[in-house]
């Protein structure tokens, strides 16, 4: 399946596809176009659109668009990938008060999108940071229900 969003991704566009290849389309294509241009390009190419505004897979009611994935593709059961989304939204939404470490997560994907040459290099560099969060997340929920 093909997914497209904006250009210049940093939180929500590098953690959806992060999410999409790892639980719903691990083939997924991705594309990155100018805003201006997504849902032209989606209508073109029978891509998904995410994370740009008036979409299903969008911001909603001060959520993110990894919560509306979560949501459409019924993630929910895995608490580890809800506290992930909790992280997600506090970095994107620029709220580090949600969780300790949306600021951290803000910060490292600010970096990325600095030292990498385009949206797929930025894009193959973070889902290491994401793969390493979801297991930070397992852990740490894992750690709470000790005794």
């Amino acid at each position: 399946m093909k997914w497209i969003t904006r250009e210049r991704a940093k939180v929500d566009r590098i953690a959806c596809p992060w999410l999409i290849r790892r639980f719903i389309d691990p083939e997924a294509e991705f594309l990155f176009v100018p805003a201006e241009k997504v849902l032209e390009v989606a209508k073109n190419v029978g891509a998904i659109p995410f994370d740009v505004p008036g979409v299903e897979l969008g911001h909603h009611d001060g959520r993110v668009s990894f919560d509306a994935f979560i949501e459409k593709y019924k993630l929910d059961k895995d608490a580890a990938l809800v506290e992930l989304a909790k992280i997600v939204r506090g970095a994107d939404a620029h709220k580090p008060d949600l969780s300790l470490e949306s600021a951290g997560l803000d910060a490292i994907a600010e970096g990325f999108r600095q030292i990498s040459k385009d949206d797929f290099d930025n894009m193959s560099k973070q889902f290491h940071v994401y793969d390493a969060l979801y297991a930070y997340c397992r852990w740490k929920l894992g750690k709470q229900g000790r005794v």
